[in-house]
């Protein structure tokens, strides 16, 4: 019974996060429970809880990630909450006009530029659902289509660099940084690109049933054009090109991005105390919460490594037998399972310590190239996961933020339907990007000469 200890950690967790409970916390009180049972039973010494201090110490001062964190997440709330995105939709919505669906394009390229708006799936789905949804449903889109552009741009742009996920994913797989921003560039551009080909397709079908669209209605001069699309495009585009070139790093890049927006919004003149005040807020609101899932997950993975848990998964797994194949299968399968409950950070700060073990053993040389562009290669595959298990009915998690976001005019029902044709397009790319894995590693394999 005393070896299944970390079995039941894993099962308590599960339960008391599909009940509802804040992840944090939860992951806080197991952490204490079972640490108290394992001293208790002489799984685990008394000694050893002063370690955590010093991992967590080690974790927080030597890496290089958690610094851009706070900058990061300060470009995406100000870009989000200033009103900027409301004018770069506006803007895009109008060179856009010309195209059947052009509004969807918008949308998706909204969400790109929003990429580190906290790197949050509800904080990127919330905002495009706010600024785009009810000029959707003014021009009589069908609510189905409308929403699904909304979680399409919302879950693009959050496995986009500069979004924090990545950041994350780097640090845990063991993977240049450069490498993995790099890495979802080609995947994500197809599914944008099949994306795009879909909503104009149906926007083309629907044409004559919708009304006239309000965003082109007057002009739009070239200070405007410059003012609203090209400063916070150009702003989100140096931060990525600065990272992937090695000309700063990431802290360094996340400080420029911070100043940027600060700019932008000083530019277009939508910066006031009282926003300034919101914008701080929330960043400060987003970072701890970050921080807050970071501390507690290192304190259960502490435990859990002590327990023998990261063996039990190793062995668990060598006995089923699954191969090299299966078993990355089976692994994308489980992160694909929890991204219908929980947001990223926790499934990737819970499950990647977990997993890494048992990833490191996993020969793909052959297929792939040499063992860091494996872990790219992975790393982009995971990222793709975890987009699809936002958008699956009838859990996904990205869902429940667009219901709660959207008029009630809009039903679940309308939600569902929109979602899958998006759903097996992700999954085709996906598929794609297992079989032709050049499409994850060509330009890290560039970046990483």
């Amino acid at each position: 019974m005393i070896e299944l200890l970390p079995a039941f950690m894993i099962l308590s967790l599960m339960v008391l996060v599909f009940v509802g409970y804040p992840v944090a916390f939860v992951l806080i009180g197991v952490t204490i429970a079972f640490a108290t049972i394992a001293i208790l039973t002489n799984q685990m010494s008394s000694h050893m809880l002063p370690a955590f201090a010093f991992r967590l110490y080690g974790l927080l001062a030597d890496n290089l990630i958690f610094p851009a964190v706070p900058p990061l997440v300060f470009m995406g709330v100000a870009l989000a909450r200033s009103g900027l995105a409301g004018d770069l939709f506006d803007v895009l919505g109008y060179l856009l006009r010309r195209v059947p669906g052009g509004l969807f394009i918008a949308v998706i390229v909204l969400g790109v530029v929003l990429a580190p708006s906290a790197g949050l799936i509800g904080a990127a789905v919330g905002v495009l659902a706010l600024v785009a949804l009810p000029t959707l449903l003014k021009r009589n889109y069908r609510p189905e289509l409308a929403t699904a552009s909304v979680v399409a741009g919302g879950t693009i742009g959050v496995i986009l660099p500069p979004g924090i996920m990545l950041f994350f994913l780097a640090d845990l797989i063991g993977t240049p940084l450069a490498g993995t921003f790099s890495g979802i560039l080609l995947p994500a551009a197809l599914m944008i690109a099949a994306y795009s080909v879909y909503f104009v397709a149906r926007a083309h079908w629907q044409d004559k049933t919708l009304k006239p669209d309000p965003i082109v209605a007057g002009s739009r001069t070239p200070a405007e054009i410059i003012g609203k699309l090209v400063l916070p495009v150009g702003l989100v585009g140096g931060v990525l090109a600065s990272i992937l070139s090695g000309w700063a790093t990431p802290s360094q890049s996340g400080a420029l991005g911070a100043l940027g927006a600060f700019v932008i919004m000083l530019v277009n003149r939508s910066l006031n105390w009282k926003r300034l005040r919101e914008i701080l807020i929330e960043t400060g609101y987003v970072t701890s919460m970050v921080f807050l899932v970071v501390i507690a997950a290192n304190a259960f993975s502490l435990v859990f490594r002590v327990l023998d848990g990261d063996g039990m998964v190793a062995r668990l797994l060598v006995s089923l037998e699954l191969g090299d194949w299966g078993t990355l299968l089976f692994i994308l399968g489980v992160i694909f399972i929890l991204g219908f409950f929980i947001d990223w950070l926790e499934i990737v700060l819970i499950t990647l310590p977990i997993f890494v073990p048992v990833i490191e053993k996993l020969d793909f040389a052959a297929h792939v190239g040499n063992h860091t562009l494996v872990h790219v290669w992975i790393a982009t595959a995971i990222t793709i996961v975890l987009q699809t298990s936002f958008l699956t009915p009838p859990f996904g998690f990205a869902l429940f933020f667009l219901r709660g976001a959207a008029p009630p005019s809009v039903r679940m029902a309308d939600i569902y339907r929109g979602v899958v044709p998006l759903v097996g397009i992700q999954l085709v790319v996906l598929a794609i990007m297992l079989a032709m894995p050049w499409l994850a590693t060509w330009l890290p394999g560039k970046f990483l000469d």
